[in-house]
Parts: structure tokens; sequence; C-alpha cells
């Protein structure tokens, strides 16, 4: 009697096949982490800038309050410490001649800032160049009348420039008396810097004396 024999053929992985398998493995792995780090590394200097651009403007937004305590004071005290003339233009009667058109320049002494009010189009505040710290600057630097000093500059985070600002007269409608000369309040508007020229923030108060 014949008999059959049976071949049984087993099937085996290689170990070569199987180091291929790991190597693809390990390189997706690597991939997916290289991504997440970078997407870390990413978020992260984006939460350092949002964090140093809120700073700066921080420091604008007190430079610019700053100016308008400080031209309140040239406003209200009788005589500024640095120049006791600018008090005559505010009168009372205010010299309405020392408001010139375009705002007046540190040659114009008195008049340095004083700007008349726009009948028509654009204020005068919108036009005026409050970065320009040249002697032909259109505005007043913070303490130019009140002899107040403010530090600014490169040193340490700190505006970039001291502030700088204009004033307004402004008719006061609601003191108008037709047997009495028309009493005026004034806009005073000011501009602070952060610690870069283009860090900026521009603030506007109305002073009644």
């Amino acid at each position: 009697m014949a008999t059959r024999q049976v071949e049984q053929k087993s099937h085996r992985v290689s170990p070569r096949s199987q180091r291929g398998a790991s190597l693809i493995m390990v390189m997706m792995i690597l991939i997916i982490v290289s991504i997440l780090g970078v997407a870390g590394v990413q978020i992260s200097m984006m939460g350092e800038r949002s964090a140093r651009n809120d700073r700066d403007l921080q420091v604008a937004t007190q430079a610019a309050e700053a100016m308008l305590m400080d031209a309140e004071l040239e406003l209200f005290t009788s005589t500024p410490a640095a120049n006791s003339t600018r008090k005559i233009v505010y009168g009372p009667p205010l010299d309405l001649s020392a408001f010139v058109a375009g705002c007046g320049d540190a040659a114009s002494g008195n008049s340095q800032g004083l700007c008349s009010l726009a009948s028509s189009g654009t204020p005068v505040w919108a036009t005026v160049n409050f970065t320009d710290a040249s002697s032909n600057a259109r505005t007043a630097k913070f303490g130019t009348f009140t002899g107040r000093t403010f530090d600014a500059g490169d040193a340490g985070i700190q505006p970039f420039q001291a502030p700088r600002y204009i004033v307004e007269p402004i008719v006061d409608k609601g003191s108008l008396d037709a047997t009495k000369f028309p009493t005026y309040a004034y806009r005073v508007t000011a501009m602070g810097f952060g610690p870069r020229r283009d860090i900026q923030v521009v603030m506007q108060m109305i002073f009644r004396n």
C-alpha cells in the first residue's frame, strides 16, 4: 500500500522585512514629534511677542497720559516754572493771536504747539506730525512750559522719545453770554511713544479753566 506524503510549507517572515517595518514606524514617530516641537516653539514665540507688544503699548499709553497731565498743569497754574509768559496767552482774556494756523514751532516762542481751530475739513490734530522732535516741530515737548522732565531714550524699557502735544481753543458754548466775551475751552491732543517710534498712542482731553 502506497503512502502519500503531504509536504507542509511553513511561511516565515524574514528578519530583514521586520527591520524595514520598524524603521518606517520610528521615522513616522520622529516626524510627528518634530512637528509638535516646532508648533510648540511657534506658540511660545507668539505668546512672548504678544506680551512684549502689550508692554510696549502700556509704556506709550502711560507716556500720553503723563503728557496730558503736564499740559493740564500748564493750563491750570498761574505761573508755569519754565516760562511764566506762556500763561499770558491763556488770559483772561484769551490771546487768540497766539494760536496760529498749522500750529507754531519753537521759533514762535509762546505759540509753540498752539494751533488755531480748523473751521472745516480735517482737524488740525490729525495733520500734525507728532513724531517730529526737531526745532521746526509744530508740537511742544513734555515740560517745555512747566519745567518738568521726562525720561526717554534707549536706556532700558522706556519711551523712545518724550511725548508731545498741541492745544486748540474751542468756544465754550455752554458759557456764552451776550454781555461778555465768549469763553474758551481747550482741546489738548497728546501722543506718547513706546520703546519704538512706531508704537504710538494718541489721547485727547477738553480742558476748562
